[in-house]
């Protein structure tokens, strides 16, 4: 078991602007989909949710669409948090190839009444590589005016937070052509 339990949320819808509109989570970083990558990264997790279209992946996954479609991260969590049960929920987008190290060190530091996010060196959160107490996050969804387009941002704004410093790389996401082919460069390393 990876951690407490725990379900997971992973974030797979987006337009991928950068990438020319191609399906980003189903582009192949050593071997697999960056969305089976992502899966793989929470293999403790009871139930997991991935809010976005339905694609092919590795293991059973319970699926939903953010309303209105295409309405951002926060949309999606708020879809999928109704298809979880557990106290403690990993969020991570779909285009983390690396984050799988970080997930057991979110978990451990979740506070008890907040959530733990990966930070890079510098102290940036990434909001999308995060450990939320499910209430904590029902709290904050209920807080803002609307979902669609709200950015991850002003959800965790005044949410207590454990900043997990990101050691390893982790947390470095696929936005771009060049991002895809840096990864995929890294699984040659």
């Amino acid at each position: 078991m990876d951690g407490p339990a725990h379900d997971a949320i992973v974030l797979a819808g987006g337009r991928a602007r950068r990438l020319a509109g191609a399906d980003k989570p189903a582009e192949f970083v050593g071997g697999a989909s960056l969305l089976d990558r992502a899966l793989g990264a929470v293999p403790g997790a009871g139930r997991v949710v991935v809010a976005g279209p339905r694609r092919p992946v590795a293991r059973a996954v319970s699926w939903c669409v953010e309303q209105p479609a295409g309405g951002g991260p926060v949309a999606g969590l708020a879809a999928a948090v109704p298809l979880t049960t557990a106290a403690l929920l990993v969020v991570l987008a779909a285009d983390l190839p690396w984050v799988a190290p970080a997930v057991p060190l979110l978990l451990a530091a979740v506070p008890p009444d907040g959530r733990a996010v990966l930070a890079d060196t510098g102290g940036r959160d990434n909001h999308l590589a995060a450990c939320w107490r499910r209430a904590t996050l029902l709290a904050a969804l209920a807080r803002l005016p609307v979902l669609a387009g709200a950015s991850m941002r002003s959800l965790a704004a005044d949410v207590a937070t454990v900043r997990v410093t990101d050691r390893g790389g982790w947390g470095q996401d696929c936005d771009t052509w060049d991002d895809l082919a840096a990864a995929r460069a890294r699984v040659h390393d």
